[in-house]
């Protein structure tokens, strides 16, 4: 075609029409299938082995693949550290923004640029957001032989509960909580995924744990029903109707001030199990990124597995999850300075 073109405008002297013609030819030439074919798409899942965001991210990755242009494959890579800042880090100042490396990193790990977290070194802002299978619920529990039951008894009674990391609800909800509620939560930290926590407090080095109820649910499905471990309260965007009668966190809040502290710290559970690309990636490329991960939400045999592993979904879009960050970095600078010196 630019050939014929240009023994038809070169004796015109027309050649910016032959420049014209050879950005033409550039642009088709990069379809979609030349982004991904014949490469390989890296996982990056910000926690270890064995925990809820290991088992999202390897499924996803196992389904993905197929719903991106070429089929590339993808490859699920653990790099785990500080509650996944090392992964939200390596993903906004490292990876390549060609759409070949996406991580799924905590949701809470959001808010650490927001709160001043030590280590956080990205803007959550200007990520570029792929979508989440599943909205979150939170809940924290403590094991059968802790003295601790109930809520209530979080107020008079010490509960040692298993972190993760900074950055993580393990760490940030009891260590809020204490100061907001005057809970009586010991965190002990060193743990690199919430297996290895639950491991622990079958070994009665720890007594609870906040964590994911999908996740307690996956690793653990007859605790709660065999009453293994007490569901002492739960947390997020709204009550979960499985949890009937388990006090929902932010109710338990007397001031209104509180009650705003409790809902930024639990904004995280909005945000899910968030899947995120580098900034600054070509709009094609993220548009390509987002519609495979729609696409692999509905996928049967996607849904097949997450079933079959108790993981319940509830997915949101990537265009979602970017308005709510903005709406979270929007919140009130001292409900932010307070949460931020608190779970530091």
């Amino acid at each position: 075609m630019c050939e014929h073109l240009r023994r038809v405008l070169l004796p015109l002297g027309l050649l910016p029409g032959m420049a014209a013609c050879m950005l033409f030819g550039a642009a088709v030439a990069q379809t979609p299938d030349a982004v991904f074919a014949g490469k390989t798409v890296n996982m990056i899942i910000g926690f270890g082995p064995g925990g809820g965001y290991d088992l999202w991210a390897r499924i996803v990755a196992r389904h993905i693949g197929k719903h991106l242009p070429g089929n590339p494959t993808v490859a699920p890579q653990n790099m785990e550290g500080a509650g996944s800042y090392r992964a939200a880090n390596f993903i906004y100042n490292v990876a390549p923004k060609d759409g070949t490396v996406m991580a799924l990193i905590s949701r809470d790990a959001v808010l650490g640029p927001l709160t001043g977290a030590p280590g956080a070194q990205f803007d959550a802002t200007k990520l570029s957001w792929v979508g989440t299978p599943a909205i979150e619920t939170n809940v924290c529990i403590a094991y059968h032989t802790a003295a601790v039951k109930t809520v209530q008894d979080l107020l008079t009674k010490e509960l040692v509960v298993g972190d993760t990391g900074v950055g993580t609800g393990t760490h940030s909800y009891p260590k809020a909580l204490d100061d907001i509620l005057g809970f009586k939560f010991r965190i002990v930290g060193g743990y690199s995924s919430s297996a290895d926590v639950f491991l622990a407090m079958e070994r009665g080095e720890v007594q609870g744990f906040c964590e994911s109820y999908d996740s307690v649910k996956a690793r653990r499905p007859d605790w709660i029903s065999s009453g293994t471990v007490a569901v002492l309260f739960q947390g997020g965007a709204k009550p979960n109707p499985d949890l009937k009668g388990v006090p929902f966190i932010v109710d338990l809040a007397q001031k209104p001030e509180d009650k705003q502290a409790i809902e930024f710290l639990y904004a995280g559970q909005g945000i899910g199990r968030p899947f995120v690309a580098p900034p600054g990636l070509p709009a094609s490329t993220l548009r390509i990124l987002r519609d495979a991960f729609a696409a692999t939400m509905t996928d049967p045999e996607f849904v097949a597995e997450a079933g079959l592993r108790k993981l319940t979904m509830d997915p949101e879009s990537g265009a979602n999850l970017e308005a709510l960050v903005r709406k979270t970095y929007a919140t009130p600078k001292p409900i932010v300075d307070r949460i931020g010196k608190l779970i530091q």
